[in-house]
């Protein structure tokens, strides 16, 4: 399916949710990643059963990225802040646009999602 374009990522179609709904939960499977088109979306981590919130994401955020290219399960609660409209970006065109890429490139680009989530984990473990 050709989805319609939102600067340089290719959109298959567009969910909405209401204020407080889930999109995803941490620890979830998953591998869409999703952008922000309207409202914004909340990420939080459960931390002994309370709530840490890593960041608010607004419109032309991306959201899902970590686990997209580190191929890993959800790192954090994604919930929507007032009404949201998210987009999902199409999978199979990202694809061909990373498969363009050298191994070095890869495996460096690799790199990232697991540092990132070596982040929150981290500053999840502080804030108890």
């Amino acid at each position: 399916m050709e989805g319609k374009r939102k600067g340089i990522y290719s959109i298959t179609h567009e969910e909405t949710y209401t204020d407080g709904q889930v999109i995803f939960k941490e620890d979830s499977a998953g591998d869409w990643l999703y952008m922000v088109l309207r409202g914004s979306v909340e990420t939080s981590r459960d931390v002994e059963g309370r709530k840490f919130i890593i960041e608010r994401l607004q419109p032309g955020d991306l959201i899902g990225e970590i686990e997209f290219m580190g191929a890993m399960r959800r790192t954090v609660t994604a919930r929507a802040v007032g009404e949201t409209t998210l987009g999902i970006i199409d999978r199979d065109a990202i694809n061909q646009e990373y498969d363009q890429l050298s191994i070095q490139f890869k495996n460096i680009l690799k790199t990232i999602p697991a540092r990132l989530k070596k982040i929150i984990d981290r500053a999840c473990d502080i804030s108890e």
